[in-house]
């Protein structure tokens, strides 16, 4: 697989097609069948994005490497998508759930409507057996 280097620029379609050896009717397919979303200029030239280029290469290391074919690697995006969104909520879910347990130790700690209020404590000790009165 070609390697790239990172830019924030958009490529097009010829010089995507020549950075990882496939014919520009391929990423075509991919995008009519929904695989790749490049996004179009004022001239409706399809530029393909860093994201872009990430995911074609693991839809290329899925049908070269692997040899899944078009309806699989549509299975496969989906189904990485969906985990990807599960993870995003899981993650919001804990935030709150921690956010909750913290809100609700510190309303434990101080409770609405109390105010600590330090008291000196007062020790009771025995006197030494010498310094006792004896009782007669």
């Amino acid at each position: 697989m070609a390697t790239r280097r990172k830019s924030k620029g958009a490529y097009m379609i010829s010089a995507v097609a020549e950075m990882y050896a496939i014919h520009p009717q391929t990423l075509r397919l991919y995008e009519r069948e929904g695989l790749l979303r490049p996004s179009r200029s004022d001239g409706n030239t399809r530029l393909y994005t860093d994201e872009d280029l990430e995911r074609l290469e693991f839809i290329l290391n899925l049908a070269r490497d692997l040899g899944v074919n078009i309806a699989g690697i549509a299975v496969v995006l989906q189904m990485r998508e969906r985990m990807e969104e599960m993870n995003r909520q899981m993650q919001g879910f804990v935030d709150y759930v921690r956010t909750e347990m913290l809100a609700r130790m510190q309303q434990a700690q101080n409770p609405p409507g109390l105010v600590p209020v330090k008291r000196p404590i007062a020790v009771v000790t025995k006197a030494p057996a010498a310094t006792r009165k004896k009782s007669s």
